[in-house]
């Protein structure tokens, strides 16, 4: 296990934060599926995709700022 892989999973057990973060971008992964088993999607399907490509890569991004946060030294680490 990598130290990022090693940080996530003590994250998930410790931060309440990175837990809703996690639970919510696994939400949108999930209808995302969704929408790509339809053949067709209408425009207000095209328009949600699209929506949730964006919030779940936000969602990420956060996620990804706590890992670092988390894996910085400590004499670097913002107070």
């Amino acid at each position: 296990m990598t130290d990022t892989e090693e940080t996530r999973r003590l994250l998930l057990q410790s931060s309440d934060v990175y837990r809703q973060l996690t639970s919510d971008h696994h939400t949108l992964d999930d209808r995302l599926k969704l929408l790509a088993g339809k053949p067709h999607l209408s425009d207000d399907e095209q328009l949600e995709e699209v929506r949730l490509k964006k919030e779940k890569l936000r969602l990420k991004d956060q996620m990804e700022a706590i890992v670092r946060r988390h894996q910085a030294p400590v004499s670097t680490r913002p107070n």
